[in-house]
């Protein structure tokens, strides 16, 4: 089983916070990236491998690669996985990859979409995904960073 500390959803993918806070917090080694338009796009994986933290290696899978191929990772490769949005997670989830619990860090605020946290602002489809996590026995929390509080989930389903 691989060893998965976390699973963040958050727009930006590997950044500041993510890079400098989340991954020293968590102790990770390996940042996983699963989003299919970054997996085919080199020049936004060096601009995230210039943000990642030295010493954590980074990859960046499509959907379908990471539900494939995380159950070879070796028992060294402490995951930090990072999404874009609760339906890619629940694709990971559904396809097998083994997350417990999912932290809800950066959702920017779009057409469509309604504030509900400081930093997090979903849709009708975000709900219905955050709803199917829940259900499938997935832990959510909400926190912008690992030495501030955590947000009452209950502000996804207002």
């Amino acid at each position: 089983m691989p060893n998965i500390l976390l699973t963040r959803i958050d727009n930006r993918l590997i950044h500041g916070q993510v890079a400098t806070q989340w991954s020293s917090y968590l102790g990770a080694n390996l940042l996983l990236v699963a989003n299919d338009k970054v997996a085919g796009d080199p020049m936004r994986q060096g601009l995230m491998d210039m943000a990642a933290p030295a010493g954590a290696q980074t990859r960046y899978f499509t959907i379908e690669k990471t539900i494939n191929i995380i159950g070879k990772a070796a028992d060294r490769q402490l995951i930090f996985i990072i999404c874009e949005n609760p339906q890619d997670v629940l694709k990971l989830v559904e396809g097998g990859v083994p997350i417990k619990k999912v932290n809800i860090g950066n959702m920017h605020m779009a057409e469509g979409k309604r504030q509900v946290a400081g930093v997090v602002a979903v849709d009708d489809a975000d709900v219905a995904a955050f709803k199917k996590l829940q259900e499938l026995g997935v832990e959510l929390e909400i926190q912008k960073v690992p030495t501030e509080g955590k947000e009452d989930v209950s502000k996804l389903f207002q």
